[in-house]
């Protein structure tokens, strides 16, 4: 039976009347509202919370919270506020009237001006993300809405990052985004720097406006994706000289070498008729002070599991403590040996210090495989979102010993597990992966990948 709440004509927490709905996906459903208040026409995201914290999404929404409130800009959809009851999360946003700028594309390709325009507000309201340290990571024309005036709405933050998502070394290193529109060191997995990634796809949506197609487009993805790699792709003929160098320059496969916000702003072609958008501050006095991280966002809504599955004060259950990573279809393709595309990109990879494997087990045995081996060696265990850290307790060569064992999972009843060396000597690793380890977890794995190969370096 439907949840009385998502009705047409309920009043949801005594502030917005539901009309029809405008939508809906796995964990959510969106609805046209209004707010009882001031009559304005709003966008209210309900999402199931069981759902999505059976799925161990709920770090995504708190991101996506997060990020909406931090980001106010003309060009960018509005989060108005953030309810919640027992069983809901709801989200009331601005409601963007006109649809999204892929069905304009989808007709054909657009003239200069207009194109011009729509790439203008877009790196407008990216360049205002980017200085409040939030990166998009999925710009595309799907998650681009117009408004009754045509004006762009950059939307869909689920896949974002935040500043301080960077590792130690600057750098994000989750591959997400869509594979037409990714850049390059994205899929190479070695990490890459947020606004370059999204300068990228800002190129291949310019390409796409003034040539109604993709510029990296093959039925082989991997095909697609070492176009991609190398940055081979043709301007059709109708495009201006100025677009073409302009295009070369952002969609140059060298992160290091592409142009930046900073020059593209500056560029002839882009500043004819850019008008330089005033951006409101934050009215304090309204409640709009905008969280700077995600632990805030504890704050604003409760997101945790509700008292009848709380687990027992100093309960350390493998199960109840490990969230394995979901895979995407990037991590998948990557994985496989024959689609391992570090090469294009790294030199000498047969030296790696990781291995993998994959098993049928559920996340909660693996752990516990892990432990008993972590026991039998003397290593310490510390468990961390999907990661099990194993420190050894012996000094080695070089140090202590150090392994991180991260499960991946693919399907709930079939995991990845990645083990790499995060401290101490090589040789020593490889010693204890094909000695020690790999004979432990026999029971449970299924395939292995690098064990072998790593015996063999050894030797």
């Amino acid at each position: 039976m439907a949840d009385k709440m998502e009705k047409k004509g309920t009043i949801l927490m005594q502030k917005y009347e539901l009309g029809r709905l405008l939508g809906q996906g796995t964990f959510a459903k969106v609805y046209l509202g209004r707010n009882l208040k001031t009559g304005q026409g709003v966008a209210v995201k309900i999402i199931d919370k069981e759902k999505v914290m059976k799925v161990g999404l709920i770090q995504q929404i708190k991101r996506e919270i997060s990020v909406m409130r931090l980001v106010k800009h003309p060009n960018v959809v509005q989060l108005y506020e953030v309810m919640a009851s027992k069983t809901k999360i709801y989200f009331a946003m601005e409601y963007v009237k006109g649809g999204e700028l892929f069905n304009k594309v989808a007709k054909g390709r657009l003239k200069e001006e207009v194109a011009r325009k729509y790439f203008q507000q877009l790196i407008a309201a990216v360049d205002f993300c980017h200085s409040r340290g939030v990166y998009h990571r999925d710009l595309k024309p799907e998650n681009l809405l117009l408004d009754e005036s045509g004006n762009l709405k950059v939307s869909d933050f689920g896949l974002s990052a935040l500043f301080e998502s960077k590792r130690q070394d600057g750098l994000l290193h989750t591959t997400c985004g869509t594979p037409a529109y990714v850049a390059p060191e994205v899929i190479s997995k070695r990490g890459y720097d947020g606004e370059k990634a999204d300068i990228w796809s800002c190129g291949v949506i310019l390409f796409v406006l003034l040539a109604g197609f993709l510029p990296f487009h093959d039925t082989n993805l991997m095909e697609m994706y070492r176009k991609i790699s190398k940055g081979e792709f043709k301007c059709p003929q109708w495009f201006p000289p100025e677009v073409k160098k302009l295009l070369s320059r952002i969609l140059d496969p060298n992160p290091c070498a592409r142009m930046t916000l900073a020059k593209l702003m500056e560029n002839f072609w882009f500043r004819k008729g850019f008008k330089q958008i005033e951006v409101p501050k934050p009215n304090l006095d309204e409640g709009e002070a905008t969280p700077r991280s995600i632990l805030e966002i504890q704050s604003i809504i409760d997101l945790e599991p509700e008292s009848g599955s709380k687990k027992e004060e100093g309960a350390t259950s493998s199960s109840s403590t490990m969230r394995p990573t979901c895979l995407n279809a990037f991590d998948i393709i990557s994985l496989s040996p024959g689609f391992d595309l570090s090469g294009l990109f790294e030199k000498d990879t047969n030296h790696k210090a990781e291995a993998r494997f994959t098993t049928k087990n559920s996340a909660s045995t693996i752990v516990s495989k892990l432990e008993e081996v972590a026991l039998m060696e003397s290593f310490n265990v510390k468990k961390k979102d999907g990661t099990v850290k194993l420190q050894g307790s012996k000094e080695g060569r070089k140090g202590q010993l150090a392994i991180n064992a991260e499960i991946f999972e693919v399907t709930p009843s079939f995991h990845v597990v990645e083990v790499k060396k995060t401290a101490g000597d090589t040789m020593e690793y490889r010693k204890f992966c094909n000695q020690d380890l790999k004979p432990s977890l026999k029971d449970i794995v299924w395939t292995w990948q690098g064990c072998d190969q790593l015996l063999q370096q050894q030797q």
